[in-house]
């Protein structure tokens, strides 16, 4: 986000339209997790990154705070609330809203409260905005904007209780409130709305009592729902109902979804609070067989739907959208039964998909009947043979596999993973597709030993690579935008294995867009020397690390913080993973040999500024690189190195020569991906002693001289002691974190990664020891000496961040 982007914050519900500011600079308080303050001017505010920025009222320097370490933001300049005249004339008598401040009480994850009244609410994708009520001035009205991450949150009411407007809406009796406010008292829960949330619904006997209770409720529009509680407004529902005109058989709700008005876990939530629907935890949520069964797979992957349990001649239904009245009359009809919905998570209904239906069931579920087959080369339905019968073979028939393929790619695609694998065992073992994601693999799903020759068909034939050949590795492309839903390219790998069987690995590369270099994960250190590093007119600037470790996405964060209307810039790539208007983005080929070294050449008669090489992987590629660093261009590229000293020795064992690569190089910075903490679950702790100093130790590692005295050792880890309680303690201590693991995380403790950084900036004393040839350990000292931190480091830094620990630090760095 450009610092020079209008900050537009949402105003109360109710209030003028024609009241929009701005709020650059508008003074703010963060009131951080762990306890600290932070007093500033407002310079960000960004949802999609979920990235809070300021100018510190002390020393005025630039801060980004994660939303997920904030526990309020309070804009400390009272701002007057003014009714739309509209509103407060009576013309729209449709809105249940009402102008008069609200009481409303947030509980925290930490278990304090915050109370008041508020000019109404609205809900954005990463917490609640409140209008908090600053006086009682009936002539001048005035609020105080609050803005409360989700992630701080435990529970909320805004706005009277559920139970009071159930009774004036004559829905329910007093003595059926004040009974299930007992049950909430005794249960010490939540509101009653979000009792209906979050006390989910475990077995059949709670299922049948909560589907009674639920008749009580009363009967209400989706639209005045989301209305209620603020999650849509009356322009918004209007324009959907347009649209819901013109394409008649989408639901309302899918409409606003694919807006981006609202999500799904926000519509079934609101649900569940006004109507009533309960919620079914169906993780344990024990179905018989012979209820399952009840609903052939092919129509509960087609409605996503689980079927739960069967009383008085109904059956209850777990599905995302309980008002999704097409799917329910299918299910009816199918049934010949009444449907009771209720509501189940997607990620548990996808689980409860896969767990009760076998394999089988699954393949039969995505096989449309009657179709034709998708792909000319699938017609003979025969694939080589493989111990199996040809009646056996027939059964793997073109539709399926295509189906099942594009099934694969698109959960991986949604899911955030980055590799797919396919892996044939021979005989009548399964074969095997596991998922890589956030750097883990795991098994997605194991399908019949007869599919094994006929999926890497498939995928030979998207990629259109030599079906025919199954000795030779092969490498291909997929442009998955030709066969399903998403557009995203993905890079193909076909190996040959043991048994005369072959592995697949795709890698998916969507089309993505470019971070800015404030949302890269480095340190302020950092980013204030990278920033001045390719500010330089011209020179040679590298990103290095293994496969997999975030270099082309640092460098289009780089080339986007760089991109403007005064400089053209070319980029030579294999794959075009990220596209950038501005950019001149050339896909290499060397087929036809257009490799690296060539386009390079090429951009140099076509007047660059910059140049961007997707890799040095060779001397052509790199001399050409420093040839053109010296001649006026600032060139970047990515090395393959584990560190930022050993890239220095890298290119000289190239052959590079040491007088031009010195004089070429601006820095280079070695980066890798560690997992972090899971923002649900992660809870501080007080370290203990020794921990804090197994820590300091590690940190002071390349820091203490090698023929350093105890004492003189000591001496340097209590000054590093010092230092982090000043930058990262309270009240003299340091706080740590740890994360259990909880549904969110698959119990894992870990949920995303976040960059470890080490960046080497060339130094006159550098320059120097390059072109004397000096080892990688040498040059590695001299930069720690000239402020640099390696990788370990930065990472330990950012363990007393909270961000992620020690365990995942040691795993990605070797020193």
């Amino acid at each position: 986000m450009d610092l020079n982007d209008k900050i537009i914050l949402p105003l109360p519900p109710l209030s003028n339209p024609e009241n929009v500011a701005t709020f650059n600079n508008a003074a703010i308080v963060l009131f951080l997790v762990n306890g600290k303050k932070i007093e500033g001017k407002l310079t960000r505010f960004d949802t999609g990154n979920a990235i809070i920025g300021l100018n510190h009222k002390e020393g005025g320097e630039l801060h980004e705070v994660n939303m997920v370490d904030i526990k309020t933001m309070q804009l400390t300049q009272p701002i007057p609330f003014t009714p739309d005249p509209a509103i407060s004339g009576g013309n729209k008598k449709s809105i249940t809203s009402s102008t008069e401040p609200q009481e409303f009480t947030i509980t925290f994850k930490d278990n304090s409260k915050l109370s008041g009244k508020t000019y109404g609410s609205r809900v954005d994708q990463q917490g609640i905005h409140l209008f908090k009520q600053h006086n009682t001035n009936q002539y001048l009205p005035q609020y105080l904007h609050l803005f409360i991450p989700k992630s701080a949150i435990h529970s909320n009411i805004i706005g009277e209780p559920i139970g009071e407007i159930l009774i004036k809406n004559q829905g329910v009796v007093r003595e059926e409130i004040a009974n299930a406010l007992e049950i909430q008292h005794n249960a010490r829960t939540k509101p009653l709305g979000e009792y209906l949330i979050s006390h989910t619904i475990v077995d059949t006997s709670q299922l049948e009592k909560a589907l009674k209770q639920q008749k009580a409720m009363p009967s209400l529009k989706l639209g005045e729902i989301l209305i209620s509680e603020n999650l849509i407004d009356e322009l918004q529902l209007e324009d959907a109902l347009m649209i819901q005109k013109k394409e008649r058989r989408k639901p309302l709700g899918e409409i606003l979804i694919d807006n981006g008005i609202v999500s799904r876990e926000q519509i079934q939530q609101a649900l569940a609070k006004k109507l009533g629907i309960p919620f079914v935890n169906l993780q344990e949520f024990k179905v018989s067989p012979d209820i399952i069964h009840k609903i052939p797979a092919n129509l509960a992957f087609k409605h996503k739907v689980i079927p739960l349990y069967q009383y008085e001649g109904k059956l209850a239904v777990a599905i995302e959208n309980p008002m999704d009245w097409e799917a329910l009359d299918a299910l009816r009809f199918h049934t010949n039964k009444y449907i009771e919905p209720v509501i189940g998570i997607t990620e548990d209904i996808n689980w409860a998909l896969q767990f009760y239906y076998s394999s089988e069931d699954i393949l039969n579920a995505i096989e449309p009947e009657g179709d034709e087959p998708d792909d000319s080369s699938f017609n003979s339905g025969k694939f080589e043979s493989d111990g199996f019968t040809s009646h056996e073979e027939s059964e793997v028939t073109d539709n399926i596999v295509v189906k099942i393929i594009n099934k694969i790619i698109m959960d991986a695609y949604q899911q955030g993973v980055s590799d797919i694998h396919i892996e044939p065992n021979p005989g009548n073992k399964k074969v095997v597709v596991r998922f890589r994601k956030d750097g883990t693999m795991a098994v997605y799903h194991q399908f019949p030993p007869q599919y094994r020759n006929a999926l890497i068909s498939r995928i030979k034939v998207m990629s259109r690579l030599d079906i025919s050949e199954r000795r030779k590795p092969q490498d291909g492309k997929i442009n998955f935008k030709q066969y399903g839903p998403a557009n995203i390219e993905l890079r193909i790998a076909i190996l040959p294995t043991a048994g005369g069987l072959e592995d697949v690995v795709m890698r998916i590369l969507s089309s993505g867009k470019n971070i800015p270099i404030n949302a890269l994960g480095l340190s302020s250190n950092n980013a204030e020397k990278l920033l001045a590093a390719i500010a330089q007119p011209y020179g040679l600037f590298l990103v290095c690390g293994p496969t997999g470790s975030g270099k082309t996405t640092t460098l289009h964060s780089v080339l986007g913080h760089l991109n403007n209307a005064d400089r053209k810039i070319w980029t030579a790539e294999d794959p075009i993973e990220i596209t950038q208007s501005g950019l001149r983005q050339v896909q290499v080929n060397p087929k036809i040999g257009l490799d690296f070294a060539t386009a390079m050449r090429a951009f140099l008669r076509a007047d660059p500024d910059i140049i961007m090489v997707g890799e040095m992987r060779d001397a052509e590629t790199a001399g050409v690189g420093i040839e053109a660093s010296l001649t006026g261009h600032l060139v970047l590229s990515t090395l393959h190195t584990n560190s930022a000293a050993e890239s220095v020795t890298r290119l000289l064992d190239m052959g590079m020569d040491p007088f031009n690569f010195a004089d070429a190089l601006v820095g280079i910075l070695a980066q890798r991906l560690a997992k972090t903490l899971c923002p649900s679950c992660k809870r501080p702790y007080h370290s203990n002693v020794r921990e804090i100093h197994q820590l300091a130790h590690e940190y002071c590692a390349g820091l203490i001289p090698d023929n350093a005295t105890a004492e003189e050792t000591k001496a340097v880890i209590d000054q590093q002691l010092e230092q982090w309680v000043r930058r990262f303690g309270k009240n003299g201590k340091l706080t740590l974190y740890k994360a259990p693991g909880c549904k969110e995380c698959n119990d894992t403790g870990y949920h995303g990664r976040i960059g470890l950084h080490e960046l080497l900036i060339a130094t006159p004393h550098i320059k120097q020891m390059i072109l004397e040839h000096a080892p990688a350990y040498k040059i590695q000292k001299a930069a720690l000496n000239d402020g640099m931190r390696t990788l370990k480091q930065d990472g330990i830094e950012k363990i007393l961040q909270g961000y992620t620990d020690l365990t995942q630090i040691r795993t990605v760095c070797i020193k």
